[in-house]
């Protein structure tokens, strides 16, 4: 067992969480919430021992193994893939080597008498009996089957780290962490570059092989299916549930309620025991209640209400001109990049109003599908048609860099609000989580997931009636997500969404386009329904 033992934090001057402990147990599998800036990514590197809080420690048995996945991380590339995932083993490995070596010493050395030989003896035993405890294994399969599982195909292994993107490299240390089978997994934001398939992968991995897990993600649909325990960290404190995160948001809206009634009854009785104060405080018959009754407000602990709950904000679409009948036909289109086809004869007919999901691995192509319906690259054959009245808005997975650094956040959407949006600007940036002074901060200090929360939001004011998003929920957080996701639920015009976002896609997309084996599949069913049939559709292959 995992103890984190009365953790505070204090950032200049600032207190983050203070008093903050809790247990984790053998099988515990964590979901850490909270909204962005809470502390949960200080949270989890503190238990991996990446950074000490102000006071308070962790406490974990000698032998206990913490293995850690940040959001951001950079490897050294002087390695192939299969290389670099293979260091998972290199204690096992190191120990092999010490004991062939220390063995060959003793068959050279005739000082069977000395301390030296009795030392080495001693030594090898100790190594033997740990190294031959570990349950034989087959590396290279194990390395095999995790980089599969995460997407990689076997051409892969033998490529250098250095060719891949962020997203990938962030993989192969998940595959690493994997391997090592830790005591305790902690992730951030896993997800985030991956593709549907490896999500399930990486979900059954964590149910059935792994121990104990602590995640921070904002893919609900992976939060529910791996957790059994919620830790939501709020206002410099840890509510502990020990229900998965659909389940802990309806006890998270019961603690509201009570919180808000005991807030409630708390301020009226502030303001009866205020009017008694100033109606009597000149008079003298009273002056000792006055006096008990001032008192009393003093020592009074105020009731606490966690988070400002901005459910209520809708945003709609200013509304736009209507299309044609099918703003997006594509008929037999053809790309390639050098001997690389990414599709050939791809066929795809979108209708007015539609919400539309591209889906398939990483690589398949459902980004450069994006580009030539945007018309950003050239096509090697077929067509690409845009509707008559078109008016396309385009999230890009680049978008955040697109905006201009020189303006401040508030001047960034005070330029596109047309309308009676203009009054709640301030309200929509604090649903976004821009509050306070942060509205006059300007672009170009501001984070990754700042800028891209920024992007969306000026998308969302727009004028369009075909909106084509790309990965448009990654750096969103869950409230955010459900934002956005009721704004497009609502949005009249037609959507094509690329997202790995289960969760984010259902109940928004009706039609599924798959993107895979150099071809496109349109699928007339909704996300669950094509999930549904994925797996149905794997286990004819495995029988045949």
């Amino acid at each position: 067992m995992i103890t984190v033992n009365d953790i505070s934090v204090q950032f200049g001057g600032t207190t983050l969480f203070s008093d903050v402990s809790f247990a984790i147990n053998e099988n515990d599998k964590i979901a850490l919430m909270g909204k962005n800036g809470a502390g949960k990514s200080t949270l989890l590197k503190i238990i991996a021992g990446a950074n000490k809080p102000s006071t308070g420690n962790i406490s974990a048995p000698k032998e206990a193994v913490i293995a850690y996945l940040p959001q951001h991380l950079l490897t050294k590339d002087d390695a192939t893939v299969m290389e670099e995932a293979s260091k998972a083993f290199a204690e096992v490995f190191d120990m092999k080597a010490e004991i062939d070596q220390i063995n060959e010493q003793l068959t050279i050395r005739t000082d069977y008498e000395s301390d030296d030989y009795m030392k080495l003896i001693e030594r090898v035993s100790e190594l033997s009996e740990k190294f031959y405890s570990i349950e034989e294994v087959n590396y290279e399969a194990e390395v095999e089957k995790v980089l599969k599982g995460l997407g990689f195909e076997r051409e892969d292994f033998t490529r250098p780290t250095s060719e891949f993107s962020g997203g990938w490299r962030m993989r192969i240390e998940l595959a690493k962490i994997l391997l090592k089978k830790p005591d305790l997994i902690l992730l951030d934001e896993p997800t985030n570059h991956m593709d549907i398939e490896s999500i399930q992968w990486l979900e059954e991995f964590l149910i059935n092989s792994a121990k104990a897990v602590i995640v921070i993600s904002h893919d609900r649909a992976f939060v529910d299916n791996i957790t059994n325990r919620t830790i939501e960290v709020t206002m410099g404190r840890i509510y502990d549930y020990k229900a998965k995160y659909t389940h802990y948001l309806e006890l998270r809206k019961d603690r509201r309620i009570h919180q808000q009634k005991a807030y409630d009854e708390q301020q009226k009785m502030i303001a009866e025991n205020m009017e008694f104060i100033e109606r009597f405080k000149g008079t003298y018959s009273k002056t000792l209640q006055v006096q008990s009754r001032v008192k009393m407000l003093e020592k009074l602990v105020p009731v606490e209400i966690d988070e400002i709950d901005n459910s209520a904000l809708r945003l709609k679409f200013p509304p736009s001109v209507r299309s044609g009948q099918y703003p997006v036909v594509v008929k037999d289109l053809h790309k390639s990049y050098g001997d690389k086809v990414i599709f050939k004869d791809a066929n795809i007919v979108i209708e007015r109003g539609e919400k539309v999901a591209f889906v398939g691995k990483n690589g398949e192509g459902k980004s450069t599908m994006i580009k030539a319906i945007m018309k950003e690259i050239e096509i090697n054959g077929g067509s690409v048609e845009i509707g008559h009245n078109a008016q396309i808005g385009y999230f890009a997975q680049n978008q955040a860099s697109l905006l201009d650094e020189n303006m401040t956040i508030f001047e960034t959407i005070d330029t596109i609000a047309v309308g009676d949006i203009r009054t709640q600007i301030k309200n929509i940036l604090g649903a976004f989580m821009f509050q306070g002074d942060d509205i006059t901060k300007k672009v170009k200090v501001l984070s990754g997931g700042e800028k891209t929360r920024l992007a969306m939001i000026k998308l969302l004011l727009e004028p369009v009636n075909l909106l084509i998003l790309d990965e448009p929920s990654n750096h969103l957080d869950m409230k955010t997500k459900d934002i956005i996701k009721e704004a497009l639920r609502d949005f009249d015009g037609t959507l094509i969404l690329v997202s790995h976002d289960r969760d984010f896609l259902d109940g928004l997309a009706t039609k599924v386009f798959e993107f895979g084996n150099k071809r496109v599949k349109e699928h007339f069913e909704d996300i669950k329904g094509f999930l549904a049939m994925k797996k149905m559709e794997n286990l004819r292959e495995i029988e045949k």
